[in-house]
């Protein structure tokens, strides 16, 4: 699964609200504490720009000790108010675009944003973030809640979850003691559904109107939680953004588990929780959603395919240059080293592929990037994400339940950092996310870099997503209407400057050149 960077030259929350020109005025004094009551206990939060904000709540035990490699348990209660005014532990991850080195395991929590002032039982919309980062590396820290609780008037949840190797780690022994080993970050995600449900209604929120929504691995997530038995009920609505239905059988994951185990010099789960987190960081990875375990019994894209997922409406999307993101180190090649690679992956469609995407007659230093990038993008080679398959899965939705569909087409917005100069980043994995989460390089703001057309565009999503959070359809002021997939086989194309329109799906499947990758 790709890794899902994190978009940067981004602005704060209140910066960018006041550049979207629709924000509301703060509400309350920067600075109040308001404090509302979990389950386990009081919490105090912080109220600054219009918003209320409650960072790192434990919906879970530490899952340390005997508790690395099981299912999340409740988390402890405590007595008198918890200080909930400063973001949390990451989860354990070796350093990656997506944020900096953690080995710590206490690292269960969630943040919760609501319109400064809400009080309990106001039963306000929740929107339950799930980060991306290829299920290895990312945080709910990331993605700061503010501009969409601040504009929507909606409640913001974002989520950690167990990643890599201890998020997601199957061997022969932890099956011997659960019945199901991996998937622990799943369930992770499914017991901070369940505190949403216990809890949400203190904060404001409405356990009953609860949308999932999720970026590459954490579209990835929503696909699973659509399936997954354990997650029946959690929610009524489902954002998948950049995301894929795929996931692997069980054995295959109790090898590659048992070779891991091996080559840590393991071959008993108390040898392996004895382990430090920095040798499970740096040792051998698995990130994979696993099915034929309880958590899920079935392969995710099978079910979805056969309507066996829970039939709620759904926004389905990606971006126009996925691959783009993930290939820029095949910049700098011949023509000769481009069709060679051709070659080499596609042996007896090289032809029919050189076909569609040739080497053009001027060409520099990054054209090789591009028409990979390209190929990747339209072939779904990128773990099923983006291109033809995208547009098959919202297809296969649509048979069953209602999707709104869309295509990020925005190619030239804020890069990613670090990137070639020069290089044209276009509309790659998780440009989208610069539109909808101001987010933050390890707490500290990034100045913004829109232009007016691109805070357009931005004010443009953030209403559709919290249109789609209330009220089950995308809508936003002055733009074009959002129409279903299943009543015009039209999805949105996401552009700036208030351009945004509807475009038949054939017309996108043509230009991934999906007669050519869905070929027999």
């Amino acid at each position: 699964m790709p890794v899902a960077l994190r978009p940067r030259l981004l602005g704060t929350a209140v910066t960018v609200a006041a550049l979207l020109l629709t924000a509301t005025p703060a509400t309350a004094e920067s600075g109040a504490r308001p404090v509302a009551r979990t389950d386990t206990g009081l919490v105090r939060g912080a109220r600054a720009d219009g918003v209320d904000r409650f960072l790192a709540l434990p919906y879970a035990a530490p899952p340390v000790g005997d508790l690395r490699w099981r299912a999340p348990q409740p988390p402890p209660a405590w007595r008198g108010v918890r200080d909930a005014a400063a973001w949390g532990n990451r989860c354990p991850t070796a350093v990656s675009p997506n944020g900096p080195r953690s080995e710590t395991e206490d690292c269960l929590y969630l943040n919760v944003f609501r319109p400064a002032g809400t009080t309990a039982g106001r039963k306000l919309p929740v929107l339950f973030w799930i980060h991306g980062g290829g299920l290895s590396n990312g945080s709910a820290n990331q993605h700061d809640g503010t501009l969409i609780a601040q504009l929507e008037d909606v409640v913001v949840v974002s989520v950690n979850y167990r990643l890599g190797v201890l998020g997601f780690l199957a061997h022969p022994a932890l099956t011997a003691e659960a019945g199901q080993s991996g998937n622990y970050g799943l369930l992770d995600q499914q017991a901070a559904l369940r505190w949403v449900r216990s809890n949400i209604g203190a904060f404001g929120g409405d356990p009953s109107r609860v949308t999932i929504d999720g970026e590459s691995a954490g579209g990835w997530s929503v696909c699973g939680h659509l399936t997954a038995p354990g997650s029946a009920g959690l929610f009524g609505r489902g954002i998948i953004q950049s995301g894929s239905c795929l996931a692997f059988p069980a054995e295959e994951g109790e090898r590659a588990g048992a070779s891991i185990a091996t080559t840590l010099g393991c071959d008993t789960a108390a040898c392996l929780r004895a382990l430090p987190p920095g040798r499970l960081i740096d040792g051998p990875q698995y990130a994979r959603f696993l099915y034929g375990y309880p958590a899920l019994p079935e392969n995710p894209d099978t079910a979805v395919r056969a309507g066996r997922f829970q039939r709620v409406p759904l926004v389905v999307g990606s971006t126009r240059d996925e691959g783009r993101t993930f290939l820029q180190g095949n910049r700098g090649w011949t023509r000769e080293q481009y069709e060679s690679w051709v070659r080499a992956l596609f042996a007896g469609r090289a032809d029919a592929v050189l076909a569609r995407y040739p080497w053009p007659a001027q060409s520099d230093r990054f054209t090789s990037a591009y028409l990979t990038g390209a190929i990747f993008t339209d072939s779904g080679f990128l773990a099923g994400i983006g291109g033809c398959p995208t547009l098959r899965l919202i297809e296969a939705f649509a048979a069953h339940t209602r999707v709104y569909g869309y295509r990020f087409d925005h190619r030239t917005g804020p890069g990613l950092s670090p990137e070639p100069a020069g290089y044209e980043w276009g509309a790659g994995h998780a440009a989208e996310l610069a539109y909808l989460w101001p987010s933050f390089d390890n707490g500290t703001p990034i100045a913004p870099t829109f232009d007016a057309a691109e805070r357009r565009l931005a004010r443009d999503m953030v209403h559709h997503w919290g249109s789609f959070t209330r009220t089950g359809q995308p809508s936003a002021r002055n733009a074009a209407p959002w129409p279903s997939v299943n009543r015009t086989s039209l999805l949105m194309s996401l552009r700036a400057g208030g351009r945004s329109v509807p475009v038949p799906l054939t017309t996108m499947a043509a230009e991934h050149n999906c007669d050519l990758w869905e070929a027999s």
